[in-house]
């Protein structure tokens, strides 16, 4: 009892502290997610394109990429050195990263006048965009790029309305990739279970626990000098010193608290939306990438919320019986992601373009 109530007491005062931060936070966090201008052009409107693109999602938010921009082409580079080899150990979650920042390009590259084809994954794991004049358009899911989030806290339970579900399962389909929109209580109950059992087994392996704290950052003076990791307050949680928040997160976080929040989530939720490739290999990763990108720019177009469940997915066990469940055969389910109305979150900050343009 005297332990707890000197960790509140820690607590407490650490949030008072953290305050004086949160105005450098909240300025990195504007900065960069300024509305698109499509007065740029040439050179200016390309490292626009950059900026785009690592506003994509990407796991634990390590940012694996690198870009070399030309005039006529954008090459994304992974960056292996930013990879989660615990958690991801098939680089599955990377090349995905990739293809969502990808699928950032090509729907902003019309506010600029210029069309953008993705080539496939070379041997190298790079992927390279053509870029070419085009016609000069703004779009929803352009303009969503800057306002896109994962918000991770609870949602209002309403459902969805049919027409809305349509246009999330058009965005989230392409070649390669289909998407399953989840929304009656026992397919959703099913999923459920599994991610449940994947989050339990993960906080039993101290190497996850060990790289997910390499990437938390626990407080708004930590989320700006890196840019980057899983900032506390876009889970909902106060921002702590990081002495103090790596001290509650020994005593407070364990797989039960956890599981209790990811039933939470799942229950206030409208639906889970599973991604699922053709193929298990580089390219379908890409493309699943790209699919959940379009999805959550066409959800947050709508205000419609969603974050990622990939507990299930993410550890093998898991992922064979959610195949079995789901009836997938051979095919690979890629991603989890859960949807519906709710509050935005404090945002996750991004490296400098200068930090990953070459």
């Amino acid at each position: 009892m005297a332990g707890a109530a000197a960790l509140a007491m820690a607590a407490s005062g650490a949030v008072l502290w953290a305050r004086q931060d949160i105005g450098r936070w909240r300025d990195a966090a504007d900065a960069i997610r300024q509305p698109l201008n499509p007065e740029l052009a040439g050179r200016v409107a390309i490292a626009e394109l950059v900026r785009c693109a690592t506003l994509a999602a990407n796991s634990h938010n390590t940012q694996p990429w690198r870009f070399v921009a030309r005039d006529a082409d954008i090459t994304i580079a992974p960056d292996f050195s930013r990879r989660c080899p615990v958690v991801d150990p098939d680089d599955h979650h990377l090349f995905a990263s990739l293809g969502a920042a990808a699928e950032n390009i090509v729907q902003a590259a019309p506010v600029f006048g210029l069309s953008a084809t993705v080539r496939a994954v070379g041997e190298d794991g790079r992927v390279r965009i053509d870029l070419a004049p085009g016609a000069a358009e703004t779009s929803e899911l352009a303009a969503a790029i800057v306002k896109r989030q994962c918000c991770r806290g609870l949602y209002d339970s309403r459902p969805v309305p049919a027409d809305d579900l349509q246009r999330l399962a058009s965005a989230g389909r392409s070649d390669g990739v289909d998407i399953l929109l989840l929304t009656e209580p026992a397919a959703v109950d099913a999923v459920a279970s599994l991610v449940i059992a994947g989050n339990t087994a993960q906080f039993a392996d101290p190497s996850f626990l060990a790289e997910l704290k390499h990437w938390l950052r626990f407080g708004y003076a930590d989320a700006v000098a890196t840019g980057d990791g899983l900032f506390a307050g876009v889970s909902g949680n106060p921002a702590l010193p990081a002495p103090v928040g790596r001290l509650l997160f020994e005593h407070v976080v364990s797989a039960h608290s956890e599981n209790a929040k990811c039933r939470a989530q799942i229950a206030s939720s409208a639906g889970l939306a599973v991604f699922v490739s053709d193929h298990d290999d580089r390219g379908h990763w890409l493309a699943a990438g790209r699919a959940y990108q379009r999805f959550a720019l066409r959800a947050t177009a709508l205000g419609i919320k969603h974050a990622f469940l990939n507990q299930a997915v993410e550890v093998p066990q898991q992922r064979h019986r959610l195949a079995e469940v789901l009836g997938l055969g051979a095919r690979r389910p890629d991603l989890i992601v859960r949807f519906g109305y709710g509050a935005d979150m404090p945002r996750s900050l991004r490296r400098p373009i200068a930090d990953v343009l070459v």
